[in-house]
Order: C-alpha cells, then structure tokens, then sequence
C-alpha cells in the first residue's frame, strides 16, 4: 500500500517488456525532449464515469461535472463474471493475511447442528438470519456455512460486509460481485432490473439494518438466498419477509475449556481448568472471551520461561548502553506468575496490550483515535514511525483483539471500551490529526488507484470524524484537506456510501474552519451527488447553494460548471421553476421558452391557453403608452405586449359597450341642465355645436402663447380621430399642425400641470388653444338646443393611436345613431367623456381597434 512502491503490473507499467518496452517511459518526438526515465506523475486525477444516462466527469479542481451521455459513448451492457473472475474477486475483498507466524485454525465447537440446519434452509432457498451477541463465533459460522453453499446457487456465494452499510450499498456491492461493468454505475432502476435476475447464497456479516431497509433489501432480490448475521437487538423485517431466524447461543463448559486449550496448544492444569470455569460463568460461554484468556495464558508461559519476554525493548529494537539492567534470570521458586484475576479473564485488552511491542500499542492508539478501525498494514510503518510496524497486526490478530470486517479489520467486541478505559484515548485527537494528514498525503498520489482508496474508506471517513467536533486550532482543517482529497478518489471508485459521508464531513469542517471556497466545492460535489442519484430537489438546494458561494468569491469556473449542472436539473424535472410576471399582470408558472411561444414539448404537448387564438378573430393588439403621450396616467398593466383573444375579449367589450353608454348619456344630460348654451361664457358646449377652426375665444388674447408646449407633429395620440365605416374626419387646424389631446378635467393642460387660462378648455372644440397659440371659438352658438338628450349613443365610436394599454379590451359595437354635427361633434363628445371618466376606467375608444 505504499505508494513509493508499486508492483510491476499493478498501474499498468510493465517492468519485464511484455508490451514491448523495459517499463521506461520513451522521450516524446513531438516534444523533442527525453525524460531519462522518469515518467512525469499525473498530479490531477480526471475520471469519467456513466451513471445511467448521464456522464460524469470526475474534476477534483473545480468540481464535478455532469451531462447527458452524449451518442455513441453509451457503455456496454454489465457482464456475469465466471466463477473464476467471482473467487479472484472475492479474493481481492478478504482482509490481508497479517504479517508474522500464522495464527493456528480453531475448530468449530458445538454448532454442527446449527451448521446442519443453515445450509439445509439455503439449499431450499429460505433466507435465514443468524442472531447472537457479539463475540459469539457468528463470523466463523457463517464461513463454516459458505464454504458448504458453494454449488448451491448458479452465481455462487456472494461475501458482503454490512458494518454501516445501507442498502443501496448492499444492493451496488451484490451488483459487483456478480457483474463486470467498469465505470459505469447503473442508475437505481436500471439496478433493480439487474439484481432481480442474480441467482446467489448472499452471506451478510455484521448488518447494521432491519425493518423496512431489510425488507427493500430482500424484495429486491427474489431470486437470491440470504444469510444475515445479526445482533439481537437489530429490529426484525415484516411478516411478508418469511425469514427463519437461528439464534446463536454460548458455548457449553466442556467447549469452552476445548476450546481454550486449542489457543494455548497445551492441556490445562487443574488451577487454569477451575480459573477457565468461573470465566465460563462470567462470560456466558462466549467464544471471544476464550480466545483471549488463551493469549493471556501464553503470554504467561512466555513470561514464565523468559522474564524479558515483554520487555520494553522488543527483539527489533536494540538496547542502549543507558538502559535500565537486565533483571536477573528467575529461579524456579521465582518463575511461577500469576494467573490473572477474573476481572482481567473477562476485560483482558488492557492487560494483552501492555505485554505486547510498543508497535502494536501504538497501532491500538491510532486504533481507538479511528473509532476503532485499524489501518491497513502497509500504512502502519508510516503512521508509527516504525519500518518494522507491519507485524503489529499479526500480533493483535494473535491475541483476539481484532476481528475481520470485510477488506479490513476492525477491533473486536468490547475492546474499544476497555482500551478507552485503559488510557488510550488520551491522545486521540493528535493521532486523529497524523492519520489525516497521512491519508491525505496518500490518497493524492498518482499511483493510488482508486480502488485501494475505497478500501480504507472506513478509515479516512473515521479520521474526519474525529477531527470536526474537536474545538483545537488546525483540526477542522486537516479534516477538510483530507476531505478534498479523498472525495474525488471515493467517487471515481464508485463507492458512492463513503463519497457522500467525506462529502458531508468535509463540508461541516469547512465551515467550522471558515474556508469558503472548500465549502462551496463540497456544497457543488453534494448537488452533483444527488443528480446523479435521482434527488433533484436536494440538487437544486445544493447547487444554487454552492454557485451563490462561488459567486461571492468571483470564482467562475466554479460558478459555470454549478450553473450547467442546474440547468440539468431544470431539464429534468420538467423545466418549471420559479413562476414570472406575464405580459398582462397575472402569475403564469413558466419560464421555458416553448411554453410562452407556444412550442410543444413533452412535458407540456400543446401550447399555454392564454396563447391560443382562434380562426374567426384577428388578434387585438396593445403597446404600452410612451413616455410624451399626452394622456392621463398610465394603465397599471406591465409593459410590453400580449395577445388577447377569445372569449376574454368578447366579455371585455360587452362590459366597455355598457359603460360607454352611460357615461355618454351622463354627460349629455350635464350639459343641457348646466346653464345657458347661448351665453358667452357657458362652459357647455351641445352636440349641434360646431366648431369653426378660424373662431378666437374672447377670453385669451391672440397673440399670447400657449403655457404649455406644443405637441411634436406626429406624436402618438394626437392624430385626429377618425370616425370607422366613414369618410368623413375632424377638421385640422389652419396651422396644418394636429389639434392638441384634451385637458384634463382639473383645468390643466396636459403635460404641464398649468392652468390654460381658459374656462373652456375642458373641450377641445370650444375655445382650446390651438397650435399657433390662438385659441378657436365656435363662430356661433346653435339657435336651439336640443329638447331632450340622445338616448343612444353614436352608432359607432372613433379610433385611438395602438399606443395605450387598457385594462381590458373591448370590442363591442353598440347600435347608436349619428349626431347632428357629423364627426367633429361625435369626436367632441367622446373626448369630454374620456377626460370625465376616472383613470382607471377603461378607454372604448382605444379598444375598438
């Protein structure tokens, strides 16, 4: 596991030239330049990976990166292994043989019957779970069974590690055991379609889960045979699970004290056999319990033939001239040791602790600092500071203090306790910290692959676990450095378990440590994480998380590439975010492109309704007002256009129709009850009242300008309204400019808020000023006024400029007769009741176009 050494094919370099070379890397012709051999390390390590139907490129720089598997790079479809592919890769799952003499092979005592009843139960395809107390011989039973369950299934017996595993990484590890697929992981329904058809006697040591995860589990894989070891206490699946459960009981008397003399290759004497039975009592029969009494008795025999033995100086380490003396050899009155107490036979891992090398003790402290995972033995020499640190494992295997767990070892039942008990975890958060900084060095280096990372995955996430909570300056960093270097190779290993546990502890240590930019990467690894799992919804919170944070930090490749995955994510839940403003004020939930222009999707076949227009009628067409309208205040509606159809219009035009027919009325019937049309000053003017372009009104003089400025010719909204269906217009004014808008009611002219200084300009025929700056008067009042007013209003209303925005849109077209003075006076008319009527009414005039 060193990587400063690496075998001769084990990344792909070749020392003895089978592929034609001497494993020397040749110079370049297109660089023109020799290396003398030394291959230039690859510092960054970019993976691609097809998760489903996306790729995911692996960048540990500024993220990784997700799309849609483009055509052609589709990989191929997974591929049973062989038998002898599936015992190479069982093989290369197995914790590593340790180093030193081999342990001898314990027989397995009183469960033939147990053993009979498992395998009977898996050759008939019954799932079983094995349930005993921890230290019960579970592990030993289970592989007593596998080795008889070879031939019993067509995929074989398939060996998985359960300690703090959830079923997906149950369900992907069985995927791998029995199909060859690499870089590609299978999205979660292309997994279930895959495991559903495996054939295999399953064997689960150490599960961790129960319920409604172990009924998943087990209904996932009809056609496999499971057998579960257990702890009593893990909650047991459904009914519908129908799985047989043996429970796994404590040695007998007699067993335990076999047992114990087949670990000290001796028989017992008589004070051993009456020490051995009270052990029995204490520890219910366990067999881990008897296992390590019989290292502390071979210890004291060790003891009892050579004093120094256990010496402070072990056999690799020499001892100095300053060394305390040798104790003098014992004799045989001297040499007989004690046995050890009961308390001891019972909690023995401290006492088998300080009888073994310094190495091994100093590989329990970097043990318990790791919540009891232990390193693999390649980094021990590295950790301890000791070239000869690999033979601690041998001897903490030997002595029962540990236990396999999967491609590794971990301590064994109860010992974790009573070493943290004993003293060694007084210094866990400085071991914590040198484990972290090691694996941090190591996982970063090029001839790492990244399937040797995953296996001291436990280890690595253990280390920054220990490390975040702990309030002391510098550990919330180094957590954070290991983080962002393992997380890469996790992921490129495809042990997405353990990716998304260093994802999660990274991102807390950095902002414990305040490190911005290392959260906001972790932030981005969880969105991409949970894209490429099918949680959209956490992608979005994670993405949108992480592109604030890089924004704020002007880091914008990092942004882009947050930016690209969210779009994915938009794309893939169906492209409705966040709900916009419309065209005519209402909230529309859409921002895609092919909703507001109508497009079909396939999401959405057809085009939004408030977009639908039908054949018989043309669209009515509204622009908002410009900023030099002369007209009152703006409508309320947004800018922009819409198009409006339908019945929507033909509501909105009845209503306009009966409101135009009221204020008409209103109005007509003010001016005939106001006063005398005929006097010179009466601000009311009749519909039989013409007004002749070349009449002056007595109350301005004619050569004084106009207050307020004069329109622009052309401007919109001050053509002169032209009456629909006739040929008749209003009369323009003899300065050929366009008459000016009409006053508002408040007797200001429009534009300035200055009075006009005419009583009359309310009316734009009576007296208003003109272009030229002269007001125009009617040459003469009407000799009589009409008797009653018109009880219709004008058959049909005048056009606007397409400039203003109403509310609504009507288009209604209500029966009503000419008035008596043509179009002016109809123009007339309608001009004062638009200056009337309140702002927010709706202008008909304006929507009959």
């Amino acid at each position: 596991m060193d990587p400063t050494h690496q075998g001769p094919e084990e990344y792909g370099r070749h020392s003895d030239g089978a592929d034609g070379s001497d494993g020397r890397r040749r110079p370049s012709r297109e660089s023109g330049s020799a290396d003398f051999g030394q291959p230039t390390p690859q510092q960054v390590r970019i993976v691609q990976l097809t998760v489903g139907d996306l790729l995911l490129t692996v960048n540990p720089v500024d993220g990784s990166e997700v799309e849609t598997c483009p055509p052609g790079s589709q990989p191929d479809a997974p591929v049973r292994r062989t038998p002898a592919e599936r015992a190479d890769h069982e093989r290369a799952g197995a914790p590593p043989v340790p180093a030193g003499p081999p342990a001898p092979q314990l027989p397995l005592l009183e469960r033939h019957q147990e053993h009979e009843r498992l395998v009977g139960l898996l050759a008939r395809g019954r799932s079983v779970r094995l349930t005993g107390q921890a230290g019960s011989g579970r592990t030993a039973l289970l592989d007593a069974v596998a080795a008889d369950c070879t031939n019993l299934a067509p995929d074989g017996v398939v060996r998985l590690n359960g300690h703090r595993r959830t079923t997906a990484d149950l369900l992907y590890g069985l995927f791998d055991a029995v199909h060859r697929s690499p870089l590609h992981r299978p999205d979660p329904q292309e997994l279930l379609a895959l495991v559903r058809s495996i054939g295999a006697v399953v064997v689960i040591d150490d599960l961790e889960i129960g319920g409604a995860a172990l009924d998943e589990l087990l209904e996932a894989t009809p056609e496999c045979a499971f057998l579960l070891g257990t702890a009593p206490d893990l909650t047991a699946p459904g009914i519908d699970a129908h799985l047989e459960e043996v429970l796994l009981a404590g040695l007998g008397r007699s067993a335990s004290l076999e047992l114990l003399e087949k670990v000290v290759e001796r028989p017992l004497t008589e004070d051993e056999r009456n020490w051995a039975g009270d052990l029995w009592f204490e520890s219910e029969g366990l067999p881990l319990r008897f296992v390590q009494a019989g290292s502390l008795l071979r210890q004291r025999d060790r003891l009892n033939t050579d004093p120094e033995a256990f010496d402070e100086y072990d056999y690799f380490e020499p001892r100095p001239g300053d060394a305390p003396p040798v104790p003098e050899a014992r004799t045989a009155e001297t040499l007989d040791v004690p046995l050890p107490s009961l308390g001891e036979g019972a909690a023995p891992a401290v006492l088998l602790a300080s009888r073994l090398s310094e190495a091994a003790r100093e590989t329990l402290r970097f043990t318990v600092a790791l919540g009891g995972e232990v390193p693999h033995q390649a980094h021990l020499p590295a950790l301890v500071g000791d070239t000869h640190a690999d033979a601690a494992l041998g001897e903490l295997a030997g002595c029962g203090l540990l236990s396999p767990a999967g491609p590794r070892y971990r301590l064994a039942a109860g010992v974790l306790a009573q070493l943290e008990a004993g003293g060694y975890a007084e210094s866990a958060a400085t071991h914590a910290r040198t484990a972290a900084q090691h694996y941090a060095w190591w996982v970063s280096h090029p001839s790492v692959t990244p399937q040797r990372a995953v296996a001291e995955a436990d280890a690595i996430v253990a280390a920054m676990g220990r490390l975040i909570p702990d309030a002391e300056a510098g550990q919330a960093s180094a957590a954070v450095l290991l983080a962002r270097s393992a997380a890469p190779a996790l992921a490129a290993g495809i042990a997405w378990g353990a990716w998304e546990k260093a994802l999660r502890a990274g991102q807390e240590a950095a902002r414990i440590a305040g490190e911005v930019a290392e959260e906001a990467y972790f932030h981005h690894e969880l969105g991409i994480l949970a894209l490429c799992s099918g949680n959209l919804d956490r992608a979005r919170t994670e993405l949108e998380t992480s592109i604030s944070m890089r924004g704020a930090l002007a880091d914008k490749s990092g942004a882009v590439a947050g930016r690209r995955a969210l779009a994915l994510v938009a794309d893939r839940s169906g492209g409705l975010e966040t709900p916009v403003r419309s065209q005519v004020g209402d909230e529309v939930p859409a921002v895609r492109q092919d909703l507001l222009s109508g497009t079909p999707s396939a999401a959405f076949p057809g085009p939004p309704l408030f977009a639908r227009q039908t054949v018989e009628e043309d669209p009515t067409l509204i622009s908002s007002l410009p900023a030099t309208a002369p007209r009152s205040p703006a409508p309320k509606t947004g800018g922009g256009r819409a198009v409006l159809g339908g019945a929507r219009r033909n509501l909105a035009a009845a209503g306009a129709g009966a409101l135009l027919i009221a204020v008409l009325g209103t109005v007509v019937t003010l001016g005939l009850t106001a006063g005398d049309p005929e006097e010179p000053g009466s601000r009311n003017v009749t519909t039989e009242q013409s007004s002749p372009e070349d009449a002056t009104d007595d109350g301005s003089p004619a050569d004084e300008p106009d207050d307020g400025p004069a329109p622009d010719d052309g401007a919109p909204g001050n053509e002169a309204p032209t009456t629909p269906g006739s040929s008749e217009s209003a009369t323009p004014s003899t300065s050929g400019s366009p008459s000016p808008g009409p006053s508002s009611s408040d007797g200001s002219s429009p534009g300035t808020g200055e009075p006009s200084g005419d009583p009359t300009s309310d009316d734009p025929t009576s007296g208003g000023p003109s272009p030229s700056g002269k007001p125009t008067t009617p040459t003469k009042p009407p000799t009589t006024p009409p008797t009653t007013p018109p009880t219709t209003p004008p058959t049909e209303t005048p056009t606007t400029p397409p400039t203003e925005t109403p509310t609504e849109d009507p288009t209604g077209d209500p029966d009503t007769t000419s008035s008596a003075s043509g179009p002016a006076e109809s123009a007339t008319a309608t001009a004062t009741a638009s200056a009337d009527a309140p702002a927010e009414s709706e202008d008909p005039t304006e929507a009959a176009a």
